[in-house]
């Protein structure tokens, strides 16, 4: 059969799963929700200022404070739940 030039991963043994690595999982997730949140409050927030509620200067101070403040709040929890966990493995 022809290869056409695609490599196939016939070395790859898919049965045996290694260590997950969590680090990588998670910050991913975080990135999912994060970008969710600030698509969700960007698309109500254009809404709102289409229909004219946003109109005075205060309100448009608590836009980047509404868009981007939970998610890195999330990041920080993430970061410090992190170390609390690493705080129950024992000494290497």
């Amino acid at each position: 059969m022809p290869n056409f030039g695609l490599s196939r991963r016939d070395s790859v043994d898919m049965s045996s799963s290694g260590e997950m690595n969590w680090k990588r999982g998670l910050f991913r997730i975080w990135i999912l929700i994060s970008a969710g949140w600030i698509m969700g409050w960007t698309i109500y927030l254009l809404l709102e200022g289409v229909q004219g509620s946003l109109s005075s200067r205060g309100d448009f101070v608590e836009v980047p404070i509404l868009l981007f403040a939970p998610p890195i709040a999330l990041w920080l929890f993430g970061l410090a739940a992190a170390w609390a966990i690493r705080g129950f493995d024992p000494d290497r």
